[in-house]
């Protein structure tokens, strides 16, 4: 299995790991990821005993990484592998206008932090952990004091800024709020001069028309694999 990095966005892990978000890194030169408490994800730099070795150091016991791959992952030693899914990463092909302005939209912070993940833990947009907050500015807005919706930017690449975690509480849904929360960071990501782009689910075909009506397109598909140490 190759890694090849024509794009930047071919290895988005690792890219976000080694340029904007090296400071919230974990691991060397052949194997990274993010904080667990963060996210989920890890990278190896190459299909080679030394890189998995170095990911394998990095895992405790009970602890998971997830990998994106443009293939599958073989069984390695030390490590089990799982087939998670498939994801699409889409890119915003055409800009949102500057105009956009919400005012319901609040910006959240670390005071926001439980309210956040009773909301993804509700919703399942995917991993979201208690300080998953800190890759990037997330967004959310209220009914009567209650956090119903909410969105943030989880991988920063040179270039590149990718959304995550939209999700709407049940009670709420068919109103449109994921639409606008994501305009409104695409909004501020484009007036810094980055591209937006975001992961999503094969099989989430509701998301995935969304992201469509929303002027997002299909860039390349990934293979999401759970990494866990062998217990054996």
């Amino acid at each position: 299995m190759n890694y090849p990095s024509q794009h930047i966005l071919d290895t988005p892990i690792w890219s976000a790991l080694a340029t904007r978000h090296g400071h919230l890194r974990q691991g060397g030169s052949f194997a990274r990821r993010y904080h667990p408490e963060m996210a989920p994800f890890a990278a190896v730099v190459s299909d080679t005993a030394t890189a998995w070795r170095e990911l394998r150091e990095l895992l405790q016991p009970g602890e998971q990484a997830r990998l994106m791959t443009p293939d599958p992952i073989e069984p390695v030693q030390g490590l089990q592998a799982e087939q998670v899914g498939i994801l699409h990463q889409m890119v915003a092909a055409i800009r949102v206008p500057d105009s956009t302005h919400d005012a319901a939209v609040l910006r959240l912070s670390h005071l926001d932090a439980q309210d956040m993940l009773d909301l993804a833990t509700m919703t399942k947009p995917g991993p979201f952990s208690r300080r998953t907050h800190e890759t990037g500015n997330y967004i959310g807005i209220r009914e009567r004091g209650q956090l119903i919706a909410m969105a943030g930017e989880r991988m920063h690449i040179d270039g590149y800024v990718e959304i995550s975690a939209v999700c709407v509480h049940n009670e709420y849904r068919g109103k449109g709020l994921a639409g606008r929360l994501v305009n409104v960071l695409r909004r501020d990501i484009e007036a810094r001069g980055d591209t937006v782009f975001l992961h999503v689910r094969s099989d989430n075909r509701a998301a995935i028309g969304l992201y469509e009506r929303l002027g997002f397109e299909l860039r390349r598909a990934f293979h999401l694999t759970r990494i866990t140490l062998d217990s054996a």
